[in-house]
């Protein structure tokens, strides 16, 4: 009689390999290949800390490692944290290296947005981007926008929970913050989800679910998530529903936009959906491509996308490690004192002086060290490759970099690597000292560098230095604090803080 292999044998052929390597576990950290499970349940039974546990894999294995999934599931991959692999990967050889197929799958919210494309798309993009971008009157737009939003919403709000002494998630405010800011700069429209009533804002929750179900098809077979979605089941349905929501949302920015751009156009107020269509209108920028209403929505996700989850992210992280360094605080909070107020009188701040905040601007690059938004990128080798580590890749590998395990190598940063130390980052003379792309790696390298990467800069010291000057933030005591297994890294039970005023 012939043996088959039905589900219930497998399911216990599974548990049976999972139970082996528990009892194993208790003896040895090593991660261990199974017959047909591979690595999974290693990484399974440290999923809850994974980000910490692919550091330590890592720095037992040199810097680089293969993961071998179950079989015939198609999650065999190479990790890296080796700057010399990743700067091979993003730049010497970077026509090698594509986003690749799987992860326009996993990611196809994102259509055929920047983030999701490859040769002859990509380039046509990042050179469209990168001229509305680099434009000196949106840089003046952008700065003039975030000071205003800073004053109108952000510190009424923090003046409210001050008032009534009220513990708040400091977290949910600032990507309250930044998908109020991602709105307004990229589609012209401030849905207000920062407020001292917390609305809950539809639009706002769906981009929130969109994110958790990517996330998942991350950490389960491709084959299962495909079912789920072909089925209308689980966590892809979900992603269907969240996505039509959005969709909506964006396509009636996109329809009101055309009208205005149609109808007003010495009336309009600048945001980046405006510039591409008047790219478009103007045929400066002329393409079948931007004709399309799903390529100006593909390109409003996308750009939503880096302007919201990465600046709310930093943001927190930064403010809680000021918290717990106090004498960091201090310190920027002299900075803030010596050049950003216009005279002795007065208690305002003059951001237009934002440049000569050095000691911020070390404190949120070693931020962004320690707890990169985006803890890991992955790319895919259309040929066969040598990395300089030695190892060998056959065509359509995946490749995973960790940004997050690059920030605690001492090989890399040195034996204090695991330190918040803000003067890492500022010369002898009091400049700020230059890292390679590929060592501090926060907003990608080489060719992908993050166009939005002045952007960051300028919200992030906007926001943190008017918070550090009116306030003293409390992270709640016994708070705990950990990273979320996330595709972006929020802390995974928020920041609870009480906030209080500062008499300066």
């Amino acid at each position: 009689m012939a043996i088959l292999f039905y589900p219930e044998i497998l399911v216990a052929i599974f548990l049976c390999l999972l139970f082996l390597c528990h009892l194993r576990w208790n003896k040895s950290r090593t991660i261990t290949n199974w017959p047909v499970v591979g690595m999974l349940p290693g990484l399974l039974q440290n999923a809850s800390n994974v980000h910490e546990y692919v550091t330590w894999l890592l720095k037992q294995n040199g810097g680089t490692f293969k993961f071998k999934g179950p079989w015939l599931t198609n999650m065999t991959f190479m990790v890296t944290s080796d700057p010399m692999n990743i700067d091979h990967m993003l730049s010497k050889n970077f026509c090698n290296y594509t986003k690749g197929q799987k992860f326009q799958e996993i990611f196809d919210v994102l259509g055929d947005g920047i983030f999701n494309s490859d040769s002859d798309s990509w380039t046509y993009q990042r050179k469209l981007l990168h001229k509305v971008l680099k434009d000196n009157k949106f840089k003046l737009f952008f700065e003039q926008f975030v000071k205003g939003k800073v004053e109108k919403s952000l510190i009424p709000v923090l003046d409210h929970v001050s008032s009534f002494g009220i513990e708040v998630d400091l977290q949910d405010i600032f990507q309250r913050f930044t998908f109020d800011s991602a709105c307004f700069v990229v589609l012209g429209f401030d849905p207000k989800c920062l407020s001292i009533e917390f609305p809950d804002v539809s639009h706002a929750k769906a981009f929130d679910q969109l994110e958790e179900c990517l996330l998942y098809r991350h950490i389960v077979p491709e084959r299962w998530w495909k079912l789920q979605r072909r089925l209308q089941i689980g966590s892809e349905k979900k992603l269907s529903h969240a996505w039509k929501v959005f969709d909506e949302f964006v396509y009636e920015c996109i329809s009101t936009k055309r009208e205005e751009v149609t109808l007003k156009k010495e009336e309009l107020k600048f945001n980046l959906l405006t510039a591409i269509v008047m790219e478009e209108r103007e045929g400066e920028m002329s393409s079948n491509i931007t004709k399309s209403d799903k390529f100006l929505r593909d390109t409003a996700t996308n750009l939503l996308a880096a302007g919201r989850d990465t600046i709310s992210a930093g943001l927190t992280w930064l403010f809680w490690l000021l918290a717990t360094h106090p004498s960091v605080e201090a310190k920027i909070l002299e900075e803030i004192k010596e050049h950003l107020l216009d005279s002795g009188k007065s208690k305002d701040l003059n951001i237009d002086k934002l440049s000569k905040l050095v000691y911020l601007h070390g404190a949120v690059c070693e931020s962004l060290r320690l707890f990169p938004p985006v803890p890991f990128e992955h790319k895919c080798s259309s040929q066969s490759d040598i990395l300089p580590s030695g190892h060998s890749l056959r065509p359509n590998t995946t490749m995973v970099y960790s940004l997050y395990s690059m920030g605690r190598m001492e090989s890399i940063w040195g034996e204090d690597c695991l330190d918040f130390k803000p003067e890492r980052w500022i010369t002898e003379f009091g400049g700020i000292v230059h890292v390679p792309s590929f060592k501090f790696i926060a907003f990608n390298a080489g060719a992908r560098t993050c166009l939005g990467k002045d952007m960051a800069f300028i919200q992030m010291k906007i926001i943190a230095s008017a918070i550090i000057w009116k306030y003293h933030v409390h992270v709640v005591e016994d708070h705990p604090v950990s990273p979320s297994i996330s595709v972006v890294l929020h802390m995974k039970h928020g920041l609870k803080v009480r906030i209080n005023k500062r008499y300066v």
